[in-house]
């Protein structure tokens, strides 16, 4: 999915520069800001720049996998069927604790209603894990201990916040880190020394969600397995950015030091 840019914003005035030797950072998002879209700060007079773009893409798995388990019973007797699915639900709810789940990461929701000829309970176990080979584990064992009194749905697989938002970042900052790259590189051709950064801008973002090469659909005769369906959650970021940088002759600089 396409995002807005982040607008990363630097920007060096000159004067200001001179007079008090710090930088000025432009705010972020929605913040006015003393460089229009697409602008290029020029410097003063004799003042010389080197302008790149360069772009990034950062991939990653997903590092979160919700997994679902249903119970129920059709009992005559209300106490029967509760019963029985609490006594399934309890060792459920103590295996998932037992591979390491936090409190926090298991959700229990309860069904109970009267049906002809008697009652229906039916329980729910969402559990988030950040281990999938516990998870593996935790699904076989229900599996053979359980067997068919249970339903376990397959794993979905996501991405935090916190992990999206690094993925963008890291983005980013390795187009930064190209765009320098290719500064330097133009700086050495020409004989001149690559100076500050004096403009960064973040100009283009975007997300895709699996890996395009390895990205596969479902089939009807054939379920997805575990790593197919972790591929198509990986989430990729791609970031272009636009960096001025000074130009400074070697020459000056052996003056300066």
């Amino acid at each position: 999915m396409e995002i807005s840019p982040a607008q990363v914003l630097a920007s060096l005035p000159q004067a200001a520069a001179h007079e008090k030797g710090t930088w000025c950072w432009a705010e972020r998002r929605g913040a006015k800001s003393p460089l229009a879209p697409g602008a290029v700060m020029v410097g003063a007079a004799g003042e010389r720049e080197v302008q790149v773009s360069a772009t990034a893409e950062v991939s990653a798995l997903p590092d979160r996998a919700r997994v679902c388990v249903l119970v129920g019973s059709r009992k005559e007797a209300a106490v029967q069927a509760k019963s029985s699915v609490n006594r399934r639900l309890d060792y459920i709810v103590q295996s998932v604790r037992g591979h390491g789940v936090q409190e926090e990461n298991i959700t229990v929701t309860k069904d109970f209603r009267r049906i002809e000829n008697g009652y229906q309970m039916e329980a729910e176990i969402s559990v988030i894990f950040s281990d999938f080979a516990k998870m593996e584990d935790l699904c076989n064992l229900l599996v053979e201990k359980l067997d068919s009194s249970v339903i376990i749905g397959s794993p979905q697989y996501f991405h935090t916040s916190e992990a999206v938002e690094n993925i963008r970042r890291q983005a980013c900052l390795r187009a930064v880190a190209n765009s320098r790259r290719k500064a330097f590189d133009v700086c050495r051709l020409l004989g001149q020394s690559l100076g500050r950064p004096l403009i960064i801008r973040e100009e283009e973002t975007n997300e895709t969600e699996g890996v395009a090469s390895e990205q596969v659909t479902p089939d009807d005769a054939r379920p997805l397995t575990i790593q197919q369906q972790i591929s198509n959650a990986s989430v990729t970021v791609y970031s272009k950015v636009f960096v001025t940088f000074e130009l400074k002759s070697k020459d000056t600089c052996k003056k300066n030091s």
